[in-house]
């Protein structure tokens, strides 16, 4: 799943956070939509990105405030 993917299920389910799970439905992390949406502002940033990439990163939390 690619980060603009993901930020459109979580508007869409108005959710906060996403879970990653790999092909065996085990947990392999967690995303908030204010990290996706840091990281979209980045140089590093392109819309080919997938989560599974950011994973092995560590992503800040924004200083963006979600209501």
């Amino acid at each position: 799943m690619t980060v603009e993917v993901a930020l459109s299920v979580m508007a869409s389910a108005r959710a906060g956070h996403l879970v990653i799970r790999d092909g065996d439905g085990r947990r392999t992390g967690l995303v908030t939509r204010a990290q996706l949406a840091a990281f979209r502002a980045t140089p590093a940033y392109t819309d080919r990105v997938r989560l599974r990439d950011l994973l092995g990163r560590r992503l800040r939390a924004a200083a963006v405030r979600t209501s």
